[in-house]
């Protein structure tokens, strides 16, 4: 709520004539939180695992006069990384799937925005390309987030008879994460498009926030160009830009000059 305070664009839609919005909007808080508390757990599991004795055998006791004990255990078993990994490697998908459906919608012509997110766009195919390409990375996320962990197969001639399958589900969560973050590139680059638009109708303190650091990097499209370019921008700027780091977490605390 606090992103969306002060926004004319908000305002502007209280007396239209749609009944709700599409769940992409209208669900993004339960959606979003969703997918921070299965980041929240994942981080609360890996910390105890790296805090934990993975050890085997461990060795217990043990002085000038005894010998160690040693006692064969199984706490090097990748189960609990495995199970989190999958199920981060989901709940990221979900969250790239809410948000090509976003892009979608802000291509499809709805609420006075042009078509494609571009005039005349007879001639040119506006923002449809970045949008096939947000759609091809979430078939791709969605591939590699069948989990890993599910799959067991022995080795060792059977006496590791259960395995967690933990790296290939972390080697698959991280190809699923680089996905995951082009698509929301692509729907942020998306939405400043369409806030472009809106003029004069100023958004919400979150958004005209973000706008102005995006439209630092990435300039309004007038006409069919290489999107490829901006989307990497979009890209860098969504992974390493302290400033637009800071709007995502305070926005009225960025002075904004």
């Amino acid at each position: 709520r606090r992103h969306m305070r002060d926004s004319e664009v908000l305002q502007s839609h209280l007396e239209c004539d749609k009944v709700q919005d599409p769940y992409s909007l209208r669900c993004a808080p339960q959606v979003h939180g969703a997918v921070r508390d299965a980041l929240e757990h994942f981080c609360a599991v890996v910390e105890r695992e790296l805090n934990s004795v993975t050890d085997n055998p461990i060795l217990f006791g043990g002085d000038d006069d005894a010998s160690p004990t040693a006692i064969s255990g199984g706490n090097f078993h990748g189960e609990p990384l495995a199970l989190v990994l999958d199920y981060l490697a989901i709940a990221l998908t979900d969250l790239a799937n809410i948000s090509e459906r976003r892009t979608y919608l802000l291509l499809s012509g709805e609420d006075g925005l042009p078509l494609l997110l571009m005039q005349d766009t007879g001639v040119n195919s506006g923002f449809m390309l970045p949008q096939y390409t947000a759609a091809a990375l979430l078939n791709e996320a969605k591939v590699l987030a069948t989990p890993a962990s599910t799959d067991s197969i022995p080795t060792s001639l059977g006496q590791e008879d259960h395995v967690s399958m933990g790296a290939t589900a972390a080697l698959k969560c991280y190809e699923v994460l680089d996905r995951v973050e082009t698509v929301l590139a692509i729907e942020m680059m998306c939405g400043a498009q369409a806030i472009d638009y809106r003029a004069p109708l100023r958004p919400g303190a979150g958004p005209a926030a973000a706008h102005e650091v995006v439209r630092q990097h990435i300039t309004h499209a007038e006409e069919d160009r290489q999107f490829g370019e901006d989307i990497r921008a979009a890209l860098s700027l969504l992974r390493r830009d302290p400033e637009l780091l800071a709007v995502a977490r305070e926005p009225y605390a960025v002075d904004r000059g």
